[in-house]
């Protein structure tokens, strides 16, 4: 964990890469797609905790049709910069999920990895039909084991933080998105 010195120095010394006025934008651009695919389909929305939080409570309100909520919460990076093993806190209940159409909210996608085994995890569960929503879609450089339906940004290959997105479990608040500085010694 950081200490209020240290976040505050990384914030200092970061990159802006997308200001709060183009996350906006892109939320509603978002927000106007998946209401054209999704709307006639009273979907479950799933949103992927912590870092999904704040991209779904810009985007939900924007969704113009009736929807069902609820929450996941998987752990890759426990607060670390580099992925680890998948540990599932929370997941709804198969039979809130069984038949239904399910739309699960994400803020970055990376690699791919927790949302190969979230799509596989519900339609294990008998979901109709998986789509996914995420804010960013990082540039890797290579192929990904899962594709979003709908992708608001894209990013470079570098550690972002802010919208959602943590440093070591700081600045989620953020209202913008920016990247560790590369000269930003590893904490």
């Amino acid at each position: 964990m950081l200490t209020k010195e240290q976040s505050e120095q990384i914030l200092t010394t970061a990159d802006l890469i997308y200001p709060s006025e183009i996350i906006e934008q892109t939320v509603q651009r978002l927000a106007d797609e998946i209401t054209e695919k999704m709307a006639e389909c009273f979907p479950l929305v799933l949103c992927v905790m912590k870092g999904g939080i704040i991209f779904a409570g810009h985007l939900l309100p924007k969704l113009a049709f009736p929807l069902v909520f609820d929450c996941i919460q998987v752990s890759r990076y426990h607060n670390k910069t580099r992925g680890g093993e998948l540990d599932w806190v929370l997941f709804p209940q198969r039979e809130e999920i069984r038949g239904r159409s399910v739309l699960v909210i994400d803020d970055i996608l990376d690699e791919g990895v927790t949302l190969t085994e979230i799509r596989r995890k519900v339609l294990e569960c008998g979901a109709r039909s998986f789509h996914s929503a995420v804010l960013v879609d990082k540039n890797l450089g290579k192929a990904k084991a899962f594709q979003a339906d709908f992708v608001g940004l894209s990013l470079p290959n570098r550690y972002v933080f802010g919208f959602g997105m943590d440093v070591h479990g700081a600045w989620r608040n953020l209202p913008a998105i920016y990247a560790i500085h590369a000269e930003t010694k590893q904490l």
